[in-house]
């Protein structure tokens, strides 16, 4: 048992009894997630709508959105090690506060801006404008530093939760945790944000900034040591041999590896959709900043339907049928939205894909902090999300590609649906790939194989603790009671 588990052991739920005690840790945890994840909420409309009031160039705004991402690709795996390396709970404070700085910095930028920015009624109406080129690269630069902190946060908040919750209780304590972000994140925060920007384009960011500074308060409060090390420091960084051990352990795995290629490619073709979304709402939807702000809550509806519903339905259909339906539902939701011309049938649309994407997480997360070892969770887990997270910056420079390619043959309106189209037929190619890999049958398997390695890790570390503890009484008791060595002293007589 690692030292952070020792000390988070007291909240787990007694033994032999079934439903998962969840605990005050958790419920810390939860509530900072829930109020950072308010203000990503009120920051998804305004980024995106401040974005399109800096320039209308779609390859511009996506390079925006890329820059959040890359760091994710280039990033995620020294992020691993330094998680399994420092306390997660100092780490996700520390980030927590970097997060608060720089939106505060874009909160000042904006209000330095804001005398010749348009109106978001004028934004709504597709007015053309000329580049802002200052206060756009001061959001690039911020998105870039952003994603960097974001990376090693989230890396750290996905690892801490086995040190807070047990195993059985995973899929309870994420699809609760998932479920309120995607509240928060997509039904309060949103509308607040598009109600903040009537008043001031700078209010939600600042209210942004307030939500990361509360979050990371409540972390700081969590009790215990959450380093994977019992022993001190673990001594010189070898990044290269860190991240390979990883790198092995997952590419080695027979599930995960495939599993992590999958989720790369979902993601990349999620991202080349929403490269120009805001646009694709603004030009093609004719939304406003308030029912743009509405299509998010589509989401929020399928993440809590998912998040409730995703147990049941792994159990009723198996785990390997469920991430089918991920992806079945990537190409049809896919396909509908780039058809469409109204903006209920895309929040429609939203929800239903938003649903089957919980489903996917529920099942995908809780399957690796069940059967990944403890002391490698942070970097299997980024390198997992190495392949995972860091497809999307490459969908999303694509995205942006095919509207500006498309438009100059095909028009303006053609251009920004193309995208949806492309992704809907590769959802279908990449289904015929995932279908013989992500078998209920192969998922169940290396659930029951990882949760035995765990419990033969753990009673290892008990044993190497035991031996440990007699080792010191020893040296405590003093040399001379120990016996002198066989020829100490002995002069042959």
């Amino acid at each position: 048992m690692s030292e952070a588990e020792a000390t988070a052991a007291p909240e787990a739920a007694p033994e032999g009894k079934r439903k998962p005690h969840l605990g005050l840790s958790y419920w810390k945890l939860w509530t900072a997630s829930v109020t950072s994840n308010l203000g990503d909420g009120i920051a998804q409309i305004a980024y995106p709508w401040l974005a399109s009031a800096v320039t209308r160039d779609p390859v511009l705004i996506a390079l925006i959105a890329v820059a959040q991402r890359l760091p994710w690709l280039l990033f995620t795996l020294p992020a691993g090690v330094i998680t399994d390396r420092v306390d997660r709970r100092k780490i996700m404070v520390s980030m927590d506060v970097v997060r608060t700085i720089l939106t505060l910095g874009v909160a000042l930028a904006v209000i330095a801006s804001e005398s010749s920015l348009p109106t978001p009624e004028e934004i709504a109406g597709g007015i053309d404008i000329a580049t802002n080129y200052g206060l756009y690269t001061v959001l690039v630069v911020a998105s870039l530093l952003f994603g960097f902190a974001e990376v090693l946060r989230d890396n750290a908040a996905q690892t801490i939760l086995p040190a807070i919750v047990e195993p059985e209780g995973l899929e309870v304590a994420n699809g609760r945790l998932w479920g309120a972000e995607m509240v928060t994140n997509s039904f309060i925060g949103p509308p607040l944000g598009s109600f903040l920007i009537a008043f001031m384009f700078a209010l939600p960011f600042f209210v942004d900034a307030g939500t990361f500074a509360i979050a990371a308060a409540l972390v700081f409060l969590i009790p215990g040591d959450f380093r994977t090390h019992k022993n001190g420091s673990p001594g010189k960084v070898q990044w290269g041999k860190e991240i390979s051990e990883g790198f092995r352990w997952l590419w080695h795995h027979p599930l995960l590896r495939p599993m992590a290629i999958i989720l790369g490619l979902m993601n990349a073709l999620g991202m080349v959709g929403f490269a120009t979304f805001v646009l694709f709402a603004q030009e093609v939807l004719g939304v406003s900043a308030f029912v743009f702000a509405l299509l998010g809550t589509g989401g929020a509806i399928g993440g809590i339907l998912g998040s409730i519903a995703a147990p049941k339905i792994s159990e009723k259909l198996g785990s390997g049928t469920s991430l089918y339906v991920t992806l079945i539902g990537g190409a049809v939701t896919s396909l509908i939205v780039g058809l469409a011309s109204s903006w209920p049938v895309v929040w429609l649309m939203t929800t239903a894909f938003t649903f089957t994407a919980v489903l996917w997480n529920v099942i995908t997360v809780s399957l690796r902090q069940t059967i990944i070892p403890d002391r490698l969770l942070g970097r299997v887990n980024s390198v997992y999300r190495f392949f995972a997270w860091g497809m999307m910056p490459i969908g999303l420079a694509i995205g942006g590609l095919i509207v500006s390619t498309t438009e100059s043959a095909g028009g303006r309106e053609l251009a920004l649906r193309m995208p949806w189209f492309v992704a809907a037929a590769a959802f279908g190619v990449l289904f015929i790939y995932a279908a013989p890999r992500l078998t209920t049958a192969k998922i169940e398997a290396a659930r029951t194989e990882g949760i035995a390695a765990k419990q033969a890790d753990e009673a290892t570390d008990e044993h190497l603790a035991e031996l440990e503890a007699a080792s010191d009484a020893i040296a405590e008791a003093g040399i001379q009671s120990a016996p002198p060595p066989l020829d100490e002293g002995d002069d042959g007589d």
